[in-house]
């Protein structure tokens, strides 16, 4: 505040110490032009009234208040901050407006991506999401965990498209998974449920023909036992997991991948589950594409696997920062899509 009021004691002082041929008074737009800057529309509006009442004590020193060009810079100087007013209170609401879009995003982040807990029996994890715009809070990227009678089962997924409908898609997915995950037994019959759920979503969508826009969602289902140093994994069209062993990075394939959810119209869709030593000590790396197909200047993707082998014997946490640090260096910039990374250690008994 001692900044614009030194301008207008400054300006006024100069002024009417100066010839009645100088005029400074107009310099006084300055002040208020610099309050909006940090301070609300109250603290301009009164800023701005200071300078009109030292421009007026300038007119009355230099010639009296009844002259044109006194008149004119007072009714200048009026109108000039009540503009700058007016600007402050437009911004406030935007301000206002974007807090409230933020925490209802934040809401509903909080609702779709629950926070995956530090620790799910045995199994230490770390999860980290990574928006392709600043101000983004949810997308089509998903997640989820839930502990069953034998161990912890999670998925991961990529609804495609952005905006509104990948919201309701991941939304629909999540909550299925949720229900689904502690109804069925094996991996295949989860997949499948899943796929039911998503089509019968879909059905739901569609239009007065019939048909729904091309919609789909890739999925990684997971099923960790506590009793055995083992993961088995369905794949539907996900990118496989990369395991971290020391610092031997191998990558997780499917020996057969099923198709994306979705595919409502495909006859006879099958599910494998395959099957991996997860030993203690080993850590399972999930990720969405928006991580392997992020790319730096020369266009080339960001080398996922290649990067973690660099990183042995970090927690999740930690592996899940270094990545992080790694990829804004290698991008150079955002992100062109989202991105979900999740790091699962197992630990001894």
């Amino acid at each position: 505040m001692l900044l614009p009021l030194a301008f207008i004691v400054l300006i006024s002082v100069v002024d009417i110490s100066s010839p009645p041929y100088i005029h400074l008074g107009p310099l006084l737009v300055v002040a208020p032009a610099i309050t909006a800057s940090f301070a609300g529309s109250r603290l301009t509006a009164l800023i701005g009234a200071v300078a009109v009442a030292a421009q007026v004590v300038i007119g009355v020193f230099h010639g009296g208040l009844g002259t044109s060009n006194h008149e004119a810079q007072i009714a200048a100087l009026t109108v000039v901050s009540a503009v700058i007013v007016f600007y402050c209170r437009v911004r406030e609401r935007s301000r206002l407006e974007l807090a409230q879009v933020r925490s209802v995003a934040e809401a509903v982040q909080q609702v779709l991506l629950r926070p995956l807990p530090d620790r799910l029996g045995p199994l230490q994890v770390a999860a980290l999401y990574l928006a392709a715009e600043d101000e983004a809070r949810v997308g089509g990227d998903l997640y989820a965990a839930a502990r069953i009678t034998t161990g912890t089962r999670l998925i991961i997924g990529d609804v495609r498209g952005k905006g509104l409908p990948a919201i309701g898609d991941a939304a629909l997915l999540l909550g299925a998974f949720r229900e689904l995950a502690h109804h069925h037994t094996g991996l295949p019959a989860l997949a499948a449920g899943l796929e039911a759920s998503f089509c019968r979503h879909l059905s739901e969508l569609a239009g007065a023909d019939g048909h729904v826009r091309e919609r789909f969602a890739t999925a990684l289902v997971l099923d960790v036992p506590d009793a055995e140093p083992v993961v088995r994994i369905t794949n539907c069209g996900h990118p496989p997991p990369l395991l971290l062993r020391g610092d031997r990075v191998s990558t997780l394939h499917a020996s057969r991948p099923s198709p994306p959810l979705g595919m409502c119209e495909m006859p006879d869709l099958t599910y494998e589950t395959d099957t991996f030593a997860f030993e203690p000590g080993d850590v399972l790396l999930l990720y969405t594409d928006g991580i392997t197909e992020a790319r730096n200047r020369d266009r080339v993707f960001y080398p996922l696997a290649e990067r973690l082998g660099t990183w042995p014997g970090s927690s999740p946490e930690v592996l899940l920062k270094n990545a992080h640090r790694d990829l804004q260096t290698y991008v150079g910039g955002p992100l062109r899509d989202d991105g979900v990374l999740i790091a699962i250690e197992r630990t001894p008994a």
